[in-house]
């Protein structure tokens, strides 16, 4: 056991933060998201939602601070009337950990998709809630 690190944190996970490298981009998939067939790494955190594990990563892992918006999420297709207040959530747990205000950018369902290909990993969560992929890209940390 370590000291200082969230219980919902698992080895496997630690170890690709502490891999990943400045602007690398990590993504937390929803229960939905095609995760096993997009993931260049696949972590499984079946039991947990999104929330959760992002606040407990934003404890060790700094958002970039040299983009405009280091957090991305999936647009809402057009047509669809699907509501997305865990966005809120996701908004209300940067400003905690970062201090940023409007942290996302919205990025089309397929461009998402193309995006969650090339991040260095995929965390795949039994998140319910629809729209609830994040990607979240990695800053520099200055206090090493």
């Amino acid at each position: 056991m370590l000291s200082g690190i969230p219980k919902i944190i698992s080895p496997e996970l630690l170890k690709i933060l502490m891999e990943m490298g400045h602007s690398d981009e990590i993504v937390l998939a929803d229960g939905n998201f095609p995760a096993a067939s997009h993931a260049q790494r696949l972590l499984r955190c079946d039991g947990h939602g999104v929330p959760e594990l992002l606040d407990a990563i934003l404890r060790l892992f700094p958002l970039d601070q040299y983009v405009a918006k280091p957090a991305a999420l999936m647009q809402v297709m057009p047509g669809d009337s699907a509501e997305t207040p865990i966005w809120e959530t996701y908004g209300a747990l940067i400003a905690k950990h970062s201090g940023l205000e409007e942290p996302f950018e919205q990025v089309e369902r397929f461009a998402f998709y193309e995006r969650a290909k090339k991040a260095y990993a995929i965390v795949a969560t039994g998140e319910s809630a629809i729209y609830a992929n994040l990607i979240l890209k990695k800053g520099v940390i200055k206090d090493a």
